[in-house]
C-alpha cells in the first residue's frame, strides 16, 4: 500500500469508476468451511503473514469443483494472492515474487468473472492488480499500454455497475492522489474520495451477512486516510494519527498500521515539534 500509492498517470481513466456489488446467498453446505478459510485469509492479511496467505490459497483448491461457489472461491483465492503481494511490497519482498503473486491473483479474478461476469468485486481486485503491475513496469511504455488495455474493460464494467462501492473507492484513491489537478486529480480530491468511501462502508456495515461476500473496506480506508494525511504536501499529522488509531481500533493486530505506519506518523510528529 504505502509504496505503491504513487500510481502511474496512465491510470487516470480509472478515476470515474463507480459500482455496486452483487449479493450472493451461499446456501451450499460447503460454504460453512469455506467461510472459515475466508475469515482466516482476512486475518492473515492484516497480520502480514504471507506464508499463511499462500497456504490458504492452496486450501481453497478443494472447493474449485463446486460450481455453485466457483466465483467466490476464485475471488478469495485471488484476494489471498493480491494481499500477499501488497504485504510483500510493504516488507520489501523480491519484486519478481510480488509480480508473480499479482499475476496469480489477476488470473483468479478473471476466472471468478468467468463463473459470474457480474461479480464486481473481482473486477475491483483485477483493477488493483493491474494498477500495481503498471507501476512496476512504469518505465516500459509498451508493457504499460498492454496492461492499460487489459484494465479498460474492467473499468468500464465497474463504472456501469453502480456507485460508491467502498472497496472500489479505496483502490482508486492512490491514483487520484498522484494525479495533477489539471488531470482531474490531487491530494485533496483523493482524501475526499477516501472519506466518501468511508461513509459508504459505515453505512453498509452489517448488510452483507454472507461470509463469502466481501464487506471489508472501513479499516483500509482509514489506513489510506492516515497515509495520505501524512504524505500530502502540507501534512496533517494529527489527522493521520487519528485515522491510524481508528483503523487499529477495528483491527488491533494489523501489522502494517501498528508496526510501520503509526511509528512513521509518530516520528513525523516528533520531528515537526523540533523544527
Amino acid at each position: 500500500m504505502n509504496r505503491f500509492a504513487r500510481r502511474s498517470s496512465f491510470f487516470l481513466a480509472f478515476l470515474l469508476v463507480n459500482s455496486a456489488f452483487t449479493m450472493f446467498a451461499a446456501e451450499d453446505p460447503a460454504a460453512a468451511p469455506l467461510g472459515r478459510i475466508v475469515a482466516q485469509i482476512q486475518r492473515k492479511d492484516y497480520e502480514g503473514d504471507r506464508a499463511a496467505l499462500k497456504r490458504s490459497y492452496d486450501d481453497l483448491s478443494v472447493f474449485l469443483k463446486n460450481n455453485n461457489l466457483a466465483s467466490r472461491v476464485r475471488y478469495w483465492r485471488g484476494f489471498a494472492m493480491w494481499r500477499r503481494a501488497i504485504n510483500g511490497i510493504n516488507d520489501s519482498a523480491d519484486p519478481k515474487e510480488v509480480e508473480k503473486d499479482l499475476d496469480q491473483a489477476l488470473d483468479e479474478f478473471k476466472q471468478s468473472l468467468g463463473a459470474d461476469p457480474q461479480f464486481v468485486e473481482s473486477k475491483i481486485g483485477a483493477i488493483s492488480c493491474l494498477s500495481n503491475l503498471i507501476f512496476m513496469h512504469r518505465t516500459d511504455e509498451g508493457r504499460v499500454m498492454e496492461l492499460v488495455q487489459q484494465s479498460s474493460p474492467f473499468v468500464q464494467e465497474a463504472q456501469a455497475a453502480g456507485a460508491d462501492n467502498p472497496r472500489l473507492l479505496w483502490v482508486l484513491g492512490p491514483i487520484l492522489f498522484t494525479a495533477s489537478p489539471s488531470q482531474g486529480g490531487g491530494e485533496d480530491k483523493a482524501i475526499a474520495l477516501y472519506k466518501r468511501g468511508l461513509a459508504a462502508a459505515r453505512q453498509s456495515k452489517g448488510s452483507a451477512p454472507d461470509p463469502l461476500q466481501p464487506s471489508w473496506g472501513e479499516p483500509e480506508l482509514l489506513m489510506s486516510l492516515a497515509w495520505s494525511n501524512m504524505n500530502k504536501s502540507a501534512p496533517d499529522l494529527d489527522a493521520a494519527e487519528q485515522n491510524a488509531r481508528a483503523a487499529l481500533q477495528i483491527v488491533p493486530y494489523w501489522h502494517y498500521v501498528k508496526d510501520v505506519l503509526l511509528p512513521q506518523i509518530t516520528a513525523a510528529i516528533v520531528k515537526s515539534k523540533t523544527q
